[in-house]
């Protein structure tokens, strides 16, 4: 069975009708397929509903959404609450993207607090971390990523079948064209790996936890990553936002 997982940021690069019409192409792949990733679109907020529609009870593919606010209710104009997100069946909430970091101040307090409240709904976390072009150039990818790990996981009780998946993105190399060698990936997978650990313990980490690779996947680099057993899967960018690319992601995960 593979169990890999793509994860489809589209951020704002679709209209609600180019998310329609990657939905339906996609879907006419997937039926065909037996063995496949799990496949989870993440559209903005105005696609979801007409997004959730075409994936009905497909199976093969699930909705999430690329942010939510830190409070489930109250004087937050503009914001959208993990209520919402779950009555249009999201199952997956990317959390604390670089773009969100730089553009809009989030820190890892303010991720922390949205993690909690999207397990609290029954929301799958998908947690991004990842280092500057300096603070690569001056060593500390490392120190970086493993701060980013530890404030905004915190102290969690996780229980039952509760999952949170951490998404290494260089904010280097997001957009940049330019992706990690893989070797370099699986070694910043493994400080991840260890700084949950330390925090958790490894049966923690094994009952709860995943790590992805983001920042600049297409098809021609997905099989590196992929053939790192600690790497999970991909949060897939500019790549998933043309229908072709990311049917050759797909296609590719399958057969890697």
């Amino acid at each position: 069975m593979n169990n890999k997982i793509i994860i489809a940021n589209w951020k704002t690069y679709l209209s609600v009708f180019e998310s329609e019409e990657i939905v339906r192409e996609v879907l006419k792949f997937v039926k065909k397929q037996k063995d496949m990733p799990e496949l989870v679109f993440c559209p903005t907020f105005t696609a979801i509903p007409s997004v959730a529609k075409i994936i009905g009870g497909s199976g093969k593919m699930k909705l999430g959404a690329q942010n939510m606010n830190w409070r489930d209710r109250g004087p937050f104009t503009g914001e959208v609450s993990p209520i919402t997100l779950k009555e249009f069946g999201c199952e997956f909430v990317i959390l604390g993207h670089s773009e969100r970091r730089v553009h809009y101040h989030e820190t890892d307090l303010e991720i922390h607090e949205r993690i909690k409240l999207a397990l609290e709904y029954g929301l799958i976390p998908v947690v991004c971390v990842g280092e500057t072009a300096e603070e690569r150039r001056a060593g500390r990818r490392d120190e970086v990523v493993r701060r980013q790990v530890t404030e905004s996981l915190g102290i969690l009780d996780l229980k039952g079948s509760e999952r949170i998946i951490i998404a290494y993105e260089p904010v280097w190399a997001i957009g940049s064209g330019q992706a990690v060698a893989a070797d370099d990936v699986e070694s910043s997978h493994m400080s991840i790996r260890q700084t949950i650990i330390d925090n958790y313990s490894e049966s923690e980490f094994n009952l709860h936890f995943q790590i992805i690779y983001g920042g600049s996947v297409d098809a021609a680099n997905l099989e590196g990553f992929l053939e790192k057993e600690i790497v999970s899967g991909v949060l897939v960018g500019s790549a998933s936002s043309r229908t072709e690319s990311l049917i050759s992601i797909i296609d590719g995960c399958i057969n890697y």
